[in-house]
C-alpha cells in the first residue's frame, strides 16, 4: 500500500513540477499513438464499410482474417516489422529501425484490423432497409457511404477509441522496433517497463498513472466526440 501511495504522490510531483523528460515522453506517447490511430482510421473505415457493403468471391476468409487480427499478439506484429525493416530486410535500406516511424508502423498494423472489425459491426447493425433506400433515391456510392457513416457514428467512433486504447496501451511491438531509446523512441509504456526492470517500482507505476490519466483524458475527448459534442440529459 505504502508503495501505491508513493506511486501516487510520484506522479502528481513529475506533472507539478514539469518534469522535461516526462512531458517529452507522454508528448512522444500521443504522437505515435494518434498518428498510428489516424492510419488504422484511414484504412480501417473504408474496409469495414467495403466488406459490409459488397459481396464477392471470399468476403467470409477475409471477414474471418480480420477477426482473427483483432486478437493478433503485438509482439508478432513487432517482429513482423522488425523483419521487413531491419538493415538485411526488404526495407532497410530506408534506415526506419528504432524510430518512431517504425513504432507508428507497428501500432497502425495492430489497430488496423481492430477499427476495420467494429466498422464492419457497427455498418452491419443498422436496419438493412436504410441501404436499399439510399440506392432507390439514386444515391452514388460515395453519398451512400457517408450518410451510413454518419448513421454509424455511435459504432464508428467506438471502434476508434477501441483503436486508440489498443495501441497506447501496447509495449511488445513498440519495445521491438522502437528499442526504448531515452529522448527518441521512449514513450510510456517502455518507459515503465524500462524503471520495473531497473526495480524503481516507485518511478514505474508514477508512469503507469500518468498512462491511465493520458489514456482517460483522450478517451472523454473521443466519447464526447462519439456523442456529437451533446451531453446527455436526465
Amino acid at each position: 500500500m505504502e508503495m501505491i501511495v508513493q506511486g501516487i504522490v510520484q506522479a502528481f510531483h513529475l506533472l507539478i513540477s514539469g518534469d522535461e523528460e516526462v512531458f517529452r515522453v507522454v508528448l512522444l506517447t500521443l504522437q505515435v499513438s494518434g498518428i498510428a490511430t489516424a492510419i488504422s482510421v484511414l484504412f480501417g473505415v473504408p474496409l469495414g464499410l467495403w466488406l459490409a457493403l459488397k459481396d464477392f468471391p471470399g468476403k467470409q476468409v477475409l471477414s474471418s482474417l480480420v477477426n482473427f487480427g483483432m486478437g493478433l499478439p503485438p509482439v508478432v506484429i513487432g517482429l513482423i516489422v522488425s523483419l521487413i525493416l531491419w538493415r538485411n530486410g526488404p526495407m532497410g535500406y530506408l534506415g526506419l529501425m528504432y524510430t518512431p516511424p517504425a513504432m507508428v508502423a507497428a501500432q497502425a498494423i495492430i489497430a488496423l484490423p481492430i477499427v476495420a472489425g467494429l466498422s464492419f459491426a457497427a455498418i452491419l447493425s443498422l436496419n438493412p432497409k436504410l441501404h436499399w433506400q439510399l440506392v432507390s433515391m439514386g444515391a452514388s456510392w460515395w453519398q451512400k457511404s457517408w450518410l451510413l457513416i454518419r448513421e454509424a457514428q455511435l459504432g464508428l467512433m467506438a471502434a476508434v477509441i477501441a483503436g486508440f486504447g489498443r495501441v497506447i496501451s501496447e509495449v511488445g511491438a513498440s519495445m521491438m522496433v522502437g528499442g526504448n531509446i531515452k529522448g527518441q523512441t521512449r514513450v510510456l509504456t517502455t518507459a515503465t517497463v524500462y524503471e520495473v526492470n531497473k526495480g524503481n517500482f516507485d518511478v514505474a507505476l508514477a508512469l503507469s498513472i500518468i498512462l491511465l490519466l493520458v489514456a482517460y483524458f483522450i478517451v472523454v475527448l473521443l466519447t464526447y466526440l462519439q456523442h456529437g459534442g451533446k451531453s446527455e440529459r436526465a
